[in-house]
């Protein structure tokens, strides 16, 4: 064969070589994720990476997270050259060189300094704030230190131990909890809101997650017992509470919230605003006397409820006959308190709360304004509380505050009973803190006599304006009295005195109402104590509506004093 016949063969091989192989490759194609591997790859090999591969040889670390450290690539494209002569070049050579070995170690190190001090800084910066997103998806810097704070003490709050701070704004899941709520509700057609507001932006949901965000206790006296907004508001805030432990590792063994109600459809009405959050992972259980008690006992017994809504009665049954553990309720919700001031209903309360261990975050609804219901909600409420309330009636804002009216036949007596009440306050042992006692006085009464009898029982009365009166002896024990004179009743802090005392009843009914729902702001355990003699008929009227108005019982001698009134202003 022919030379030049040789190589026509060997190109036609070869051509036949490179078509049978690219149609190899066509049919054994990688996805694109692989062919943009093998394509770096390549790329590196060659020296040929892109300006975006350029962390590929220098990753950050916890020791360096800004990456200072590592000499990076100005990825700006770089300033043309200053042409130079030759004399400048010269000049500038030997003063670079001569710079460099004058200042060469020294500009090094003040280089490494600032370098550090940059990367503390930012690290610093770091720390103390982060940036999160606001219920309404806007970046906003939060404060490390006012986000959750979980302060954790032995024997609070059920077996969890917890007490939650919360300054900034509700979370994420909060929020959408509540709206999983509002919708399956719009769905069915029970929720009908009168203002068309969504639930997330409800009054009273947010004052009341403000004050459970702090740990205290709630007294709620709107008035009816909850609403559809209030309930939401409660479950899903406990669900926040749920989903936020068990990301710190937390497991429930019992529930976690107990909803007390009154009765049967009121236990349907909580659990079909509850149901919705079953989707979340939160499980609901209703326990009423509408079902056997069998029924219920299996059906505990194949779930774990986070949240269990019961009447009290079944409830004991159940915790009775050891078919449920509730000793580590953390949130205990009562609903319908007035439903629960007859009957045996106040002994069931008082037993179902000593079977929680600890001290559960506690909420309560009080829809009665009458004074027999005040010591069911001493029982439930023995910490200091938030009052959360949105109407602005005399009733509600004087909720289980006692008003004692004396009707005195003279001054003598009025006296010997207001120090009669210190004594007693003094030796009061059912309140583990010293209860705050204030006097009202006018400018004309006897505060000299009022003051000379007490110096006589051993306490002294300071000459400053605030009239503070204190016992030299164990005066820590002992709670804080003062006196005020009736024209400071306006400008008076007058939320923390739990007991307030009126020697003289002159002042007008005014006033009185306005040191009525200003007083024991932080706690159910006030009373206001009033002396009337047969000069006050004149008030002794507006005094009784006062009282009725309230719930409070009319002593039959304040209404004589009413029955006298004619008479004195004739």
């Amino acid at each position: 064969m022919a030379k030049g016949d040789d190589a026509v063969m060997k190109k036609r091989n070869k051509a036949i070589r490179k078509r049978l192989h690219k149609h190899s490759e066509s049919s054994t194609a990688v996805s694109a994720r692989v062919a943009a591997i093998i394509a770096s790859k390549k790329r590196r090999k060659s020296g040929k990476r892109r300006m975006c591969e350029g962390m590929c040889f220098s990753l950050p670390t916890p020791d360096d997270p800004f990456n200072d450290r590592h000499e990076k690539k100005d990825l700006k494209g770089k300033e043309p050259k200053k042409k130079m002569s030759s004399q400048d070049d010269e000049r500038g050579f030997v003063k670079g060189k001569s710079a460099a070995l004058r200042n060469g170690t020294e500009a090094r190190n003040v280089t490494l300094e600032q370098k550090n001090e940059k990367v503390v800084n930012l690290m610093d910066e770091q720390k103390s704030s982060m940036i999160s997103m606001n219920s309404l998806g806007q970046k906003c810097l939060v404060d490390l230190e006012e986000k959750v704070k979980v302060i954790r003490k032995k024997g609070e709050h059920g077996q969890h131990g917890w007490a939650c701070e919360n300054l900034n704004h509700p979370s994420k899941f909060l929020i959408m909890c509540l709206n999983s709520i509002e919708n399956a509700l719009r769905h069915d057609g029970s929720y009908i809101s009168e203002e068309d507001k969504p639930l997330f932006v409800n009054e009273w949901g947010v004052e009341f997650w403000k004050y459970y965000s702090s740990g205290k206790d709630i007294l709620e006296t709107s008035g009816p017992s909850s609403t559809v907004e209030q309930v939401a508001w409660i479950v899903s805030t406990a669900a926040d509470t749920i989903a936020r432990k068990e990301k710190e590792g937390m497991t429930f063994a019992n529930p976690f919230l107990l909803f007390i109600v009154p009765s049967q459809e009121k236990a349907a009405k909580v659990r079909s605003i509850c149901k919705p959050l079953k989707a979340l992972g939160i499980h609901t259980v209703s326990i009423h006397p509408g079902a056997s008690l069998d029924h219920q006992i299996q059906g505990l017994k194949s779930c774990e409820p986070e949240f269990l809504v019961s009447t009290p009665e079944r409830l004991l049954e159940l915790v009775t006959s050891k078919a449920i553990d509730i000793s580590g309720v953390s949130l205990l919700v009562v609903d319908g308190l007035e439903r629960f001031s007859n009957g045996g209903y106040p002994d069931m309360i008082k037993s179902i709360r000593q079977s929680i261990s600890g001290t559960p975050l506690t909420v309560v609804f009080n829809d009665c304004f009458n004074h027999a219901s005040v010591p069911l909600v001493q029982n439930l409420l023995s910490r200091s509380i938030y009052r959360l309330s949105l109407s602005d009636t005399i009733a509600s804002l004087s909720s289980c505050i006692v008003q004692s009216v004396n009707v005195c036949t003279s001054e003598e007596e009025k006296l010997s009973k207001c120090i009669q009440i210190l004594d007693q306050t003094y030796g009061n042992q059912l309140f583990s803190q010293p209860l705050k006692v204030l006097y009202i006085f006018v400018k004309d009464s006897n505060l000299s006599k009022l003051a000379a009898a007490l110096k006589i029982k051993g306490y002294s009365v300071s000459s400053d304006s605030s009239c503070t009166i204190s016992n030299f002896n164990d005066s820590e024990m002992k709670p804080a009295v003062s006196m005020i004179n009736i024209e400071q009743i306006s400008t008076a802090d007058l939320e923390e005195y739990e007991i307030v005392i009126i020697p003289s009843f002159v002042l007008p009914i005014d006033s009185y109402v306005h040191v009525l729902s200003r007083m024991a702001r932080h706690t159910v355990n006030g009373v206001l104590h009033s002396f009337l003699t047969k000069e006050n008929a004149a008030v002794a009227g507006p005094l009784t509506e006062t009282l009725e108005q309230c719930g409070q019982a009319v002593p039959e001698a304040l209404r004589n004093l009413c029955l006298t009134a004619p008479m004195w202003e004739q």
